[in-house]
């Protein structure tokens, strides 16, 4: 059985319109955290280890990012199943981020983050972490 990975469909509140039709939402989500420094940005992502079964299914956590970028003060406010549930919960646990800034000073944010599961191969190396 093969692992599925994680699509990263980060919505930071409302904080993240989802611009021209030709990006993807990883995309517009990215370039609008170049843009705006209220919103933690993920430095680290790690995958949840699922089976194929939940291709296509969302999770929506909601969640603190610490000044330090760290996660913490979790709650699911919607999934598919509770197995997926924990398993999204687990990985994002492990992420990394740059907080975010208020007046240049590192601020904790509340953060509501609908996690869409899609197939490894789809991926490719443009989720790699710079």
């Amino acid at each position: 059985m093969k692992a599925s990975q994680l699509a990263v469909l980060l919505s930071l509140g409302s904080l993240l319109p989802i611009a021209a039709l030709a990006k993807t939402p990883e995309q517009s989500y990215l370039e609008s955290c170049q843009r705006s420094p209220d919103v933690p940005v993920p430095v680290a992502v790690y995958s949840p280890q699922v089976g194929p079964e939940y291709i296509g299914d969302t999770v929506t956590l909601e969640f603190n990012v610490d000044a330090n970028g760290e996660p913490y003060d979790f709650s699911v406010k919607s999934s598919p199943d509770s197995t997926l549930a924990t398993s999204v919960v687990a990985a994002v646990k492990r992420w990394q981020f740059k907080p975010a800034l208020r007046e240049g000073v590192p601020v904790a944010t509340r953060v509501v983050l609908p996690v869409r599961i899609i197939d490894g191969d789809r991926l490719g190396a443009r989720y790699a972490a710079n």
